[in-house]
Order: C-alpha cells, then structure tokens, then sequence
C-alpha cells in the first residue's frame, strides 16, 4: 500500500511552518529564540551563496560540525538546490575524515571550527572546493568562507528552478560497521519521512510540544527524531551544542518545558543512578523519554522506572540503513526487554540461514521492508545486493518476536559465539553483569580457541571506587549463567571504547586481542 506524504522535502516543512506561523518559534539556542520566518530567510540566504558558488542538484556537502543552528540551516538551504548532505562524525580524525569526503565526492564541506585541526590537509588530500566555517576561524580567505558573514547578508532568494522529487536521494549517512571502511547509507525524502509518519501515529506530538538535542545531530537517530521530526511537526527544539556539562541540560529540560526527550542508553544509565534536585522531577514536563542508538540494558530500564515515574521511557529499534526507526515500544503498552513492535508501515519478519520465516518465539535474523529501508549503499552495488534481498533489509540482528509482534533483540549476528556447536549470545551475559552494582559497562566478545572454536571473553569497566576482582564476577557469573557461557577470561579495563552514541565498539577490542 502507498502511503501518501505531504511533502517531498524538508525544506517543503519549513516553508509550511514559515508561511502558516512566522512567528511562531522554531529554535532555542542558549537565550535566543529563532522563528520559523527567521529560519526561512537565513536557509535562503544560504542556498543563495551554495548556488553562486556552483553548487548544483545532485553535488555533495558534507557538514563536519558541532551541534548548532548553522548544521540545520546548511542541511536545509543544501537540500534547497537538491544537493545530497553527508553529515559526518566530528569525533572522527583526519584519514577517517578524508576518507569520507573522498568516497561521497563532496565538493563543499561545512565545517566548525574547532575542529579545523583535523582538516589542514582537505584541499590536498581531497575534491573539496571550498569550506564553509561555523564559528571563529582565523585563515579566511576565497575557500574558507565564514558562516556568519553569509548570513549577515540576509536577502530571501527564489531563483532556484529545482522541484525535489520524494525520492531523491537526500542524505548519505556512513555507517562505521564491524569491518571494513564504513558504507554510505543512501536515503531518500520518503525513507525519512516514513519514519516520521510512522512515528506520528504512535506518538500525539503537536506544536505545543518541545525537543531537545544534545547528541550529535550528525547520528541517524539524533538527526532523524531529534531534528527533522521536530520540523515536522512545528515543534520548537532546543538545541546543545554539547552534552558536557550535562547538568546544563537538566538545567535547559526544566528552563525550556521540554516534553519529548531522546537520549541513548549511557545517558538513562546515569540518570537512573544521579543525584537530581527535588524540583527536577515535580517541574520538569517531560511525557516520553525516548531510547535509541543502542540496546538498553533491563537494569538501567528498571532502575530509571522507579526513579522517574511522569514520563514514559519508550525503547526504540533502528539502524541507519532503515533512516532509522524500526521499531518503538508503545506509550500505552511496553514490556521489559523488547522494543515493542515494527512502526506503521514497516514490516519486520524473523528468518533463518535461507530467509525463511521462522515461528513466533524463534531466533533468527531480523529482517525489515518498508518505505524506510535504504536506497542502497553509496558506490557499493555488491554490498547492496547482499544486504537488501527482494526489497527486505538483512539487519545482521538476531532477535525472536511474541505473538503480539512485539520484537526482542538477542544479539548481532556477528557478535554471535558459537562454542562447542552451541549458540551463546554476549548481550545475555553483559546484562547479568549489568545487574552487578559494581560495574559500570560491560561488553563480551568472541575468541577463536582450539578446543571449542570459539569462547566468551569479557571487557568490564567499574563503577567509580568499586573494589571487586575478576575472580568475584566469575563466582558472581556462575551463580547466573550456565557454565559454558560464563567468560574464559575477564578484563577489567579503564574505559571501554565507544562511539559518539555510547555504542561499544567490539571491533577495538577484537582488534586488541589479534594484535
């Protein structure tokens, strides 16, 4: 069935909102109020110096930038001309960079400034043209441009003949995967808007309501629920540039009335175990607390349940390949350890080895269709063909689903230890010592062994003056788990590596004990 959308950009949702309630706020950033009148003219603006500086439909930029105003007006004003934005990593250093900018052609790079030490060599090293600097850089001249002087000259700008189609390719979202260079997710309008349609008939959101970001906006998840939802809906957000100090965002919560709050499983980790004035939790207006990103331990979903008991804390369920909602779990009926069922109009189904249906109950490997799932890999036809499947998306998830369609993530297919011919699933054992008061995080991976071709190996991080040995969370471990899936070996480390969302990255300390 084709869903009917309402708009074939998200510049289209801004023009809505700056035509219908002009002064109706669209965007807090510290004491200022921006309005959607306002943020038309300066996404023009921008378009306006894009075009005269030859950017055409179908260019790349690439925005390299903090969280800011200047990210959504450079990722509007591009998409205006029908250019395709790459937004990337900024915790990413300069080969990863280049590599980037290099494999999705971009030719103009909107960049902050603070991190132009990771760019002295982009206009040797790659095809970018020109960069666009948010904030204070001191080197401008004819390639570098200040942001700001762009949009001192504020003039409204109608000379752009491009007519976007739904499904034109909007965003290129590399995915950092478990090997390998990372692969251009390639998404159209109408994979983006399907999650926020979506979206809309499961949650009532309305102009009255209020967001916040604080994590990257380059992410998937932040850029799609956290900035163009908003859009969507003519909801003012407030934005963070950062998430340190996070007290500042308890502060901004309550200051701002923000009602719908996303953050990812490390943030509710530790808000579940802060400290928070009395007044946070009878001021604060948050309705739904929104998890993504990564899977959230039953520990902290608990723990965060008891402690804030006004909001709803809903579980979610994407990847950047499906723009990247899959799955949410419902305001009005949430069970403990899933992530609800599939979004309207989204598909999800269980399969085995040969993508047969599995009964409900089984694990197998998730499997999603939907106006959601990616045009394809940028460049990669190959990776394409292996991971869409007659127009179903291969997640590399395992998971089982109940009779009511809710979804339970078991583990990533390539995190998968099979040990003696027996299946053994790292996330099982990472939330038993999630449950250990002692420890902070933890993440399991699998070892190559002689005698049982693979066995479990565990990276601890401790909770701050816990004093707890290896030798107790392996007694700990085998008052909880079968033998064979406790951990030949347990290291207890300072800090496990992680990607900006709080995501461990497994493939670091694999690398670590191959080397």
């Amino acid at each position: 069935m084709m869903v009917e959308y309402r708009y074939s950009s998200f510049y289209e949702v801004l023009r809505h909102h700056a035509t219908t309630r002009p002064k109706a706020t669209a965007y807090f950033v510290g004491d200022r109020k921006i309005t959607f009148g306002r943020m038309l003219l300066k996404v023009d603006t921008f378009a306006r110096f894009l075009e005269f500086i030859g950017v055409h439909p179908g260019d790349k930029v690439a925005l390299y930038l903090a969280n800011s105003l200047e990210f959504i007006v450079a990722l509007l004003g591009a998409q205006k001309l029908g250019a395709i934005v790459v937004p990337i990593n900024n915790f990413l250093k300069e080969e990863e960079l280049l590599y980037i900018l290099n494999d999705a052609q971009a030719k103009i790079l909107v960049a902050s400034a603070e991190f132009s030490k990771e760019l002295q060599n982009v206009f040797y090293r790659s095809g970018v043209e020109k960069i666009i600097w948010e904030g204070e850089y001191n080197g401008l001249d004819e390639n570098n441009i200040s942001f700001s002087e762009i949009l001192d000259n504020l003039e409204s700008h109608e000379k752009v003949a491009y007519k976007p189609d739904i499904d034109d390719l909007a965003l290129i979202i590399y995915t950092s995967g478990t090997t390998g260079k990372p692969k251009g997710a390639m998404l159209s309008y109408r994979n983006i808007f399907s999650n926020i349609v979506g979206v809309e008939k499961l949650l009532q959101i309305t102009p009255k309501d209020r967001f916040i970001v604080y994590l990257p906006m380059f992410h998937s998840f932040s850029l799609t629920v956290t900035v163009l939802l908003p859009l969507y809906f003519g909801s003012p957000l407030v934005i963070i540039r950062s998430i340190m100090p996070f007290s500042n965002i308890i502060k901004q919560v309550l200051l701002k009335r923000v009602t719908i709050f996303t953050g990812v499983p490390d943030v509710y980790n530790a808000l579940s175990k802060a400290k928070l004035p009395w007044y946070f939790h009878f001021f604060n207006r948050v309705k739904f607390y929104v998890s993504g990103a990564a899977a959230l331990p039953e520990e902290t979903l608990q723990r965060f349940r008891k402690k804030f008991k006004k909001g709803k804390l809903l579980e979610g369920y994407g990847l950047s390949e499906c723009s990247p909602v899959v799955a949410v779990n419902l305001p009005h009926k949430q069970k403990p350890k899933s992530v609800g069922p599939a979004i309207p109009g989204v598909t999800v189904k269980i399969v085995d080895e040969d993508m047969v249906e599995l009964p409900r109950g089984e694990i197998g490997e998730i499997i999603v269709k939907g106006d959601n799932v990616m045009l394809g890999y940028w460049k990669r036809p190959e990776a394409t063909a292996e991971t869409i499947v007659n127009g179903w998306l291969k997640t590399g998830d395992l998971g089982y689903m109940d009779e009511e369609g809710f979804i339970y993530i078991v583990d990533r297919k390539k995190d998968l230890i099979i040990s003696k011919g027996i299946n053994i699933y790292p996330r099982e054992i990472e939330e038993v010592l999630m449950k250990n008061p002692h420890i902070k995080a933890a993440a399991v991976i699998g070892v190559k062994d002689e005698k049982s071709g693979e066995v479990p190996v565990a990276y601890i991080e401790l909770e701050e003056g816990a004093n707890i040995g290896v030798n107790e969370i392996k007694k700990y471990l085998r008052e909880h788990l079968a033998n064979f899936k406790v951990p030949k070996a347990i290291h207890i480390i300072d800090e496990l590596p992680k990607n900006a969302t709080g995501k461990v990255l497994k493939r670091v300390l694999k690398e670590r004990i191959n080397q």
